[in-house]
């Protein structure tokens, strides 16, 4: 029976590394949940997995689209489902990875998305207050928070495109697979100085060039990835390339601090690890050990 196991967690906390050793582990593939990997151009922005990390291990749902297409959560929940299904049914194991808690619970729980084409109503004269009330309207029962004026703005504009209600939180959060999560941290002083000596290494590895390289191409996407909106403002004339990097470590460790806060919110069921970065191979050990006793029913 295919065993499925998500890794989660904030960057730099070794997710990739601890993905490949246990695909070999478990004779598994990797399906990539991170929303900067499906970019074809971008490599040293968003970290992502280099062929010589993957091991050969196969990865799936990576450079999927140019960083001038788009590339909805429906898209990435409507190809990433097929994969899974196909996996599941040739009774293949697999290790989804990624720091995209979205992309993570499109894929798996009970997300109903549809391609809809992009919305033309404005409601951005209407106060929270008013959003609420015509949410209200339309589903009496509804959970949003009068302060969620993004999700608010979401459920009216899907409920008069399609006439259909977005599901409640308590059917968000059902799932529609059968897996087991694992989640990699760390106290914030060391999270934060691996995200900023990531940063420095970014620059070594040719961050710049490849900015520099990609801006000129005039990618519409360019400016949503972390590294690339702080360099474009370089290029621009203003900012200096020192504030830049510096603006590029802070994003890097508010993206960070964003994502573990999002993990443990709206992921109660994750089995943390706390990361050993003197000698990540305890890390290693010890998941193996948790997936050999609670996920192979090995003790």
């Amino acid at each position: 029976m295919s065993k499925i196991i998500v890794i989660v967690g904030p960057t730099a906390t070794g997710k990739t590394k601890l993905s490949v050793n246990l695909a070999h582990y478990l004779d598994a593939v990797i399906i990539n949940a991170d929303s900067t990997a499906i970019y074809k151009e971008p490599l040293i922005a968003t970290a992502k997995v280099t062929e010589e990390e993957k091991e050969n291990i196969p990865h799936y749902m990576l450079d999927l689209v140019s960083l001038n297409d788009d590339y909805t959560l429906f898209d990435y929940q409507k190809d990433g489902r097929n994969l899974l299904d196909k996996f599941i049914k040739e009774d293949k194991n697999i290790i989804i990875v990624g720091g995209s808690g979205l992309y993570i619970k499109a894929l798996l729980y009970n997300y109903n998305l549809e391609e809809t084409p992009k919305s033309n109503i404005d409601l951005s004269s209407y106060t929270n207050e008013e959003l609420k009330r015509i949410a209200n309207e339309i589903d009496k029962d509804n959970d949003i928070h009068v302060n969620n004026r993004q999700r608010l703005e979401r459920f009216i504009k899907r409920f008069k495109e399609t006439g259909k209600v977005q599901n409640k939180t308590e059917d968000i959060n059902k799932r529609v697979y059968d897996f087991t999560l694992i989640g990699l941290k760390c106290d914030r002083v060391t999270l934060y100085d691996k995200a900023n000596k990531r940063v420095d290494k970014m620059f070594e590895s040719g961050l710049l060039e490849e900015a520099k390289r990609l801006h000129d191409m005039n990618l519409k996407n360019f400016s949503n990835i972390i590294g690339y909106k702080e360099l474009e403002m370089y290029f621009k004339g203003n900012i200096t390339l020192d504030e830049a990097k510096e603006l590029i470590k802070q994003n890097t460790r508010k993206y960070a601090k964003r994502q573990f806060t999002w993990f443990n919110n709206q992921m109660k069921d994750i089995t943390w690890f706390d990361v050993n970065y003197d000698n990540f191979d305890n890390t290693i050990k010890e998941v193996k050990d948790y997936v050999n006793r609670e996920v192979l029913n090995e003790k």
